[in-house]
Parts: structure tokens; C-alpha cells; sequence
């Protein structure tokens, strides 16, 4: 069995990469060879390597598949815009046929692939490119990572209706406590799983920003199992 996931959010900033993360790290710990993408980053600071993204070393760090860099992300982008005013800036254009080559090449080498978007759903990433069309492409069913704050009941439930209204398939959804002082955290889980035709697959709790390696979360094996149980 092999295969893999897209995950995206509710917005920037809701812990995609700690999701991402821990699931990679999740199928690393059952002797599985998995493999983590993020094809678009922007704010990537420069090193004498190149552009680097701190998302995507986490991924490629992650992961027990022989990668180079520019495979887990082969469009890095400095200023830290939105990713098609990033490429605009350096004269440049996203292309889906360069995601899909890195795509494809990752795969063969692994059993499972976890790639992480950019932003949210519907993010833009060139003229006539969104980032739906790169999913669509890579045949992933999608993991939504729900940062647990103010209003994110009204971006989850848009989220997973634009994901089904595009016709690509929901495996789950992630709870991810981003604010510690949210209120009546429970009723908002409760709210969604009783709206979001996909299953809950785990809740992470909050993490200090900055201090996410130190935690001793991972990602749980019942959720692992199930994931891979379904995806053929």
C-alpha cells in the first residue's frame, strides 16, 4: 500500500507544518519510507546554499527518503507575500509541469508523500494557477489543519465545502490549538465534527511558538493507521 496527502488550512499560520511534521515522523516510526513537499514557499531567508524555507527543511528533516532541497521545494521565494505577488517581484511564474516533475520523481522513491500547501485552499499562485489545481493534479485526498481560535468555525466549514465542492477528497481534519485562551474549545470541536463530513483524525495541543520541537506530541498511531488504511 502507498500513497499520501495534501494538507492545507483554514488560513496562514494554523500549523500546517506541525502537522505535515508529525505525520511524516509518524510513518518514519512504522518503517514506512515517507517523503514530505511544499512546493511554494515565500519569506525564505538566503544561506550560502541558496533560498531556504524553514517549513521545508522541517519536512525534508522529517522524512527517511534521499531528497535534495530543491525537490521538496522548487519554488522559494524571498519576500514573504503572497506567493504569486512573490513571484511577480522576481519575475517569475509558479508552473504546475515543474511541481508535478519534483512531484512524480518523490513518489517513486517513497511508500507515502505529504505535501503542505500554501495559505489556505484557495490561495493564487500564478495567472490562471491556483493552488486547487495542483492538488487536483497530484490525485492526494486532503487533511485540513484547523487552527482552533476565534472564527475558525466559519473557515473550516468554507474550507471543507470548497474542498468537496472541487471534488477532491477529504480524508480528515486536524484540530490545532493555536490560541491557549480560546474559548468553549469543545463546543467549537463539537460544531465541526458535527458539520464536516470527514472524520476528526487527531488534536494537537498548543505549543509555544518557537519551542514545537521540544514538545513531546506526536502525531497518534490510531490516526496514522487509519490514514493508511484508507489510502490504496
Amino acid at each position: 500500500m502507498s500513497g499520501g496527502w495534501f494538507i492545507t488550512g483554514t488560513d496562514t499560520g494554523v500549523g500546517k507544518t506541525r502537522v505535515a511534521e508529525r505525520l511524516l515522523r509518524a510513518l518514519v516510526r512504522q518503517k514506512l519510507q515517507a517523503v514530505g513537499m511544499k512546493p511554494v514557499a515565500s519569506g525564505c531567508r538566503l544561506t550560502a546554499a541558496g533560498r531556504r524555507s524553514e517549513d521545508a527543511e522541517r519536512l525534508l528533516a522529517a522524512g527517511n527518503v534521499s531528497a535534495e532541497y530543491a525537490e521538496v521545494n522548487p519554488y522559494a521565494f524571498a519576500p514573504a507575500i503572497a506567493p504569486h505577488l512573490a513571484a511577480h517581484q522576481e519575475n517569475l511564474e509558479i508552473g504546475l509541469p515543474r511541481i508535478l516533475e519534483t512531484f512524480r520523481r518523490l513518489r517513486r522513491r517513497a511508500d507515502w508523500i505529504v505535501v503542505e500547501g500554501v495559505g489556505g485552499w484557495k490561495v493564487p499562485l500564478a495567472e490562471r494557477l491556483l493552488l486547487t489545481d495542483i492538488v487536483r493534479a497530484m490525485r492526494l485526498p486532503v487533511i485540513v489543519v484547523v487552527g482552533m481560535r476565534l472564527g475558525c468555525l466559519n473557515h473550516a466549514l468554507l474550507t471543507a465545502e470548497a474542498i468537496r465542492h472541487d471534488g477532491i477528497p477529504l480524508a480528515g481534519w486536524i484540530a490545532n490549538q493555536i490560541d491557549p485562551d480560546m474559548a468553549r474549545v469543545e463546543e467549537n470541536i463539537a460544531a465541526l465534527e458535527s458539520r464536516i463530513a470527514a472524520p476528526l483524525l487527531a488534536r494537537f495541543p498548543y505549543e509555544t511558538p518557537g519551542n514545537e520541537n521540544a514538545s513531546n506530541f506526536v502525531f497518534p498511531s490510531d490516526a496514522v493507521m487509519r490514514l493508511t488504511q484508507k489510502v490504496d
